[in-house]
């Protein structure tokens, strides 16, 4: 009986040290940045632009801006992409996307979060909305873009983050690349023995923000081996936004296809056709 109460009592301590590191440590695996410093932008694409974004409480973001077609100054009848990236590396593994778009005639912002790249700050849920509303105050402000130009593109975590934004500004549209329906769930699907949806400080309901969006043309575009984001947390966020996801066959998460393939940015390119007359 004693054993038995032991071990009881070992296993019970485990699960609870497991719980207690999870709540302490829980976005050290949310938030993977890649430190800076990065280059210059202009040593990335032709006409790129270094940046600084200004968020509400007082931090100074670093990012890119890229015109369209390497033009010096953005078109104002150009439509813009506001990127909004994963949670992992910086802003450097984005620019084939944005040469791609800017290739298409859309000019691009890629942006890090603070704590990524050479930011200051600590990101959370919270500061990556001040974060992204910063961005986009940049590219309407002072890029001189039309509200009824811009587009946002969330990668992965990065669908939390333009999803919440488009409930208080609605872009022209919005493409989300393997999104989960919320962070919870995905959470949930990857460490089922603990209670995560007790636990997780950041939440990201996308499916919930795609959801209370009206008139808003959304595209969603996952692979269907996707070993980080369950294939049926993308289809589940189609659903609610009402249209017909695109599949890319045989592609993980992280698989350049998704990254910059042609699926993608085939699927900008229609929304930005589609939207912006």
């Amino acid at each position: 009986m004693r054993t038995v109460f032991t071990v009881a009592i070992v296993g019970a301590t485990v699960v609870g040290l497991a719980v207690g590191a999870g709540y302490v440590f829980q976005r050290n695996l949310i938030y993977l940045p890649t430190p800076g410093p990065l280059p210059a932008a202009s040593d990335e694409l032709p006409g790129g632009q270094d940046v600084t974004l200004r968020t509400a409480d007082g931090l100074d973001l670093s990012a890119w801006f890229f015109p369209a077609d390497g033009k010096p100054n953005h078109d104002p009848q150009a439509p813009a992409v506001l990127v909004a990236p994963g949670n992992g590396g910086n802003r450097s593994m984005r620019v084939p996307l944005a040469e791609q778009l800017t290739r298409h005639g859309m000019s691009v912002l890629l942006m890090d979060y603070r704590g990524y790249a050479a930011n200051e700050g600590k990101p959370s849920e919270d500061g990556l909305a001040r974060d992204v509303r910063a961005a986009r105050e940049y590219l309407v402000e002072q890029a001189r873009v039309r509200p009824d130009r811009l587009l946002y593109f969330g990668e992965s975590l990065g669908c939390g983050v333009v999803s919440e934004l488009a409930t208080e500004h609605p872009p022209a549209g919005m493409v989300l690349r393997s999104p989960f329906s919320e962070l919870a769930e995905t959470a949930a699907h990857h460490y089922p023995f603990l209670p995560v949806r007790t636990l997780l400080k950041d939440r990201y309901p996308v499916q919930d923000n795609v959801r209370a969006l009206s008139g808003i043309p959304v595209r969603v575009v996952y692979g269907d081996a996707d070993s980080i984001i369950p294939p049926e947390q993308s289809r589940a966020v189609a659903e609610a936004a009402g249209t017909e996801p695109v599949v890319v066959h045989g592609a993980d998460h992280n698989d350049l296809v998704l990254l910059q393939g042609t699926a993608v940015v085939q699927t900008v390119r229609e929304l930005a056709q589609g939207a912006i007359s």
